[in-house]
């Protein structure tokens, strides 16, 4: 079978999956945290190289303090569970604004945990425009402008996985998932499935990769 070599995660429907089960909104996040875990487990299994999960974005904080309080806290708790096992953990989003936790601002640079392996990147406090137009100021005495992305550090992804039946990539790395395959789940990402995971890569496989050739 033809694996890829980074996959990009959007774990989305964890609110809906709450009102589902009689939950307030905002406690749907925390039910999200372990199927990250898992996830990353069946990617180390798979030999994936890299994987990226969404987690939150600038819009995201827009919504209601108690909902912005439980997916932060969740993003905090899914970094420091990833961080005791063997993979290399990133951290990207606008870690100048007062909502990005404080908590992750050691991960910002990419470190390694336990024996390595596996990258692991974290999107948040992210937003696509905040990525792309950034300026430079060189140290040049012409003072050239340049511009630059601060995901430079993230890989071009081969396929994106959306689990909660939306079709949009809702402004997920658009430098990195210029070619990438897409493929969407109708579940919630809380009622994550191994058969998920495997479903995706099977339809992975079957995909032909021009990259435009």
């Amino acid at each position: 079978m033809r694996v890829p070599k980074h996959i990009g995660i959007i774990p989305d429907g964890n609110r809906r999956w709450a009102l589902n089960n009689s939950l307030t909104k905002d406690m749907g996040y925390d039910h999200g945290i372990n199927p990250g875990k898992l996830l990353f487990k069946l990617c180390e299994k798979e030999n994936i190289g890299e994987v990226t999960f969404y987690g939150f974005t600038v819009d995201n904080t827009k919504r209601p303090a108690v909902q912005k309080l439980a997916f932060t806290k969740a993003c905090i708790e899914s970094v420091n569970l990833l961080s005791k096992e063997n993979c290399e953990i990133l951290v990207i989003g606008n870690t100048k604004s007062s909502a990005f936790p404080k908590e992750l601002l050691p991960f910002t640079k990419r470190r390694v945990f336990g024996k390595g392996g596996l990258k692991v990147n974290f999107l948040v406090h992210y937003g696509w425009e905040w990525d792309l137009n950034p300026l430079k100021e060189s140290t040049s005495s012409k003072k050239t402008i340049i511009p630059f992305i601060h995901s430079k550090d993230i890989s071009r992804i081969d396929l994106v996985i959306r689990w909660g039946g939306r079709r949009r990539l809702s402004g997920f790395l658009p430098i990195q998932t210029v070619y990438s395959d897409f493929y969407v789940l109708d579940n919630m990402w809380p009622d994550f499935k191994e058969s998920d995971f495997y479903d995706a890569l099977s339809w992975y496989n079957e995909q032909d990769v021009t990259l435009g050739g």
